[in-house]
């Protein structure tokens, strides 16, 4: 489980993307059922206010529906046991101590060992390169 860096989302590969909006939906099912998710690398959603982890998972939406993807929205919502998620004040910046220079370096190199391995072709890779130029 990983929540990819918030600066990323839109430059994720398609099967990150995908893969990120079923670890959100997963991750909401984890909190309903035990107030909590079970992972290391995301029990950290718990130091912040909760509000943080669906906004993160609604720009997680929003960028498949830019792109085109089709999803449900109502699983996240149901899996969260929560009526409309939607209509709250965005925070300005999401999990501002977690999702940091640190934390984005650590998601290009993970990233970066995809891509090196096959999991992520050249013109994806690419999109990422440019914005983030000493990970080429």
């Amino acid at each position: 489980m990983r929540l990819w860096h918030k600066d990323l989302i839109p430059l994720l590969p398609r099967q990150q993307l995908l893969g990120q909006w079923r670890e959100c939906c997963l991750i909401a099912k984890q909190i309903a059922a035990n107030g909590t998710p079970n992972h290391i690398l995301v029990n950290r959603i718990m130091d912040f206010n909760l509000w943080h982890f669906w906004t993160y998972s609604h720009m997680v939406y929003a960028e498949m529906q830019n792109r085109g993807y089709k999803c449900d929205i109502n699983r996240f919502v149901n899996e969260f046991r929560a009526a409309d998620p939607w209509s709250f004040d965005i925070p300005d910046n999401v999990f501002p101590t977690w999702h940091n220079n640190r934390y984005l370096n650590q998601c290009l190199a993970n990233l970066q060992e995809k891509y090196d391995c096959g999991a992520i072709p050249e013109d994806e890779w690419k999109k990422i390169t440019d914005v983030y130029r000493r990970w080429r």
